[in-house]
Order: C-alpha cells, then structure tokens, then sequence
C-alpha cells in the first residue's frame, strides 16, 4: 500500500472538511458531543488552522486518492501535538493510521515528545495510541455522560 503524505495550504480546506465529517459524523452520531466534535465544526474553523504558523495539516493519500488527514501542531520545546487525524471509514483498519504515525515520526525528527487526545470510549483508538508507544498522562476531561476524552504523551528519546 502505498501512503504518502501531501502537504495543504488553504486549496484543500474543504476537501479535508469534507473528510473530517465524513470520518468524525459516526462518533457525532453516538456521543452526540456538539459543542466538541470535529464533524461539527465549519470549514473557516479549518480555514483559521491552515493559517496559523505553527501548524501543518497532510492530506493522508493511497495511490494518491485521499483518504484522511493529519494535523501537526508545534509548541516549545520540541513538544508535537496531533490533532486531529482521521482515516474514511472505508479505509479504516488496513494499517494507514500506524503508517502515517510512522512517517510522521520520521518527518519531525527534533521532537522529544508528541501528544495526542481520544474519545476514553473508543478501545479501538486507545488501543492503537498504546501500541504505538503513547502512554495516558492521567488527564482526563468529561464531555457528557457518554464521553470522556483522555490525554497521551510519547517521549522520544
């Protein structure tokens, strides 16, 4: 499988809109978090991302068709945060996410340490973040009775 990761500026804002409510409508559906979930959120509020100097947003390909996203934001201290990534629904579970990890990994190689959120609910996405090196910080924040939204940190070494 051949995953590539393509650099966006403002030109893709809709097509990763398109994408993000696409792969995130599911949990919206479920969790019914309106005020928090990114299928709810505006294609400006992507648009104000794409903007701001201190992040990077990929457009997640196969061959390349586009088949989810990933956002990079920068802090101090060699500090990375990746919020969001989203695969489509029709390519979930085929390994992209660990791929894309991977690449990304390879990619900021200054960084000492990556965070990341998920839905406490969602084993499946737990369990990938885990096996991936990410341990819980022991932050959690509540959203509704139905979602809980837990804090993982990678150190690299």
């Amino acid at each position: 499988m051949d995953i590539s990761l393509f650099k966006s500026g403002l030109n893709e804002a809709s097509i990763i809109h398109e994408m993000q409510i696409k792969a995130f409508m599911p949990l919206l559906e479920k969790y019914q978090d309106y005020d928090t979930s990114p299928a709810n959120e505006s294609v400006e509020r992507i648009i104000d991302r794409l903007n701001q100097s201190f992040t990077d947003y990929y457009i997640i390909k196969i061959s390349n068709n586009p088949v989810g996203a990933i956002r990079i934001v920068k802090y101090e201290n060699k500090t990375y945060r990746v919020s969001p990534i989203f695969i489509l629904p029709e390519y979930r579970g085929k390994g992209i996410a660990q791929k894309v990890f991977s690449i990304i990994e390879n990619m900021y190689i200054d960084a000492r340490n990556w965070e990341l959120d998920t839905i406490l609910q969602e084993q499946g996405n737990c369990y990938l973040y885990e096996k991936l090196g990410y341990k819980k910080t022991g932050e959690i924040k509540r959203i509704n009775d139905k979602m809980t939204i837990v804090f993982y940190n990678k150190r690299m070494i």
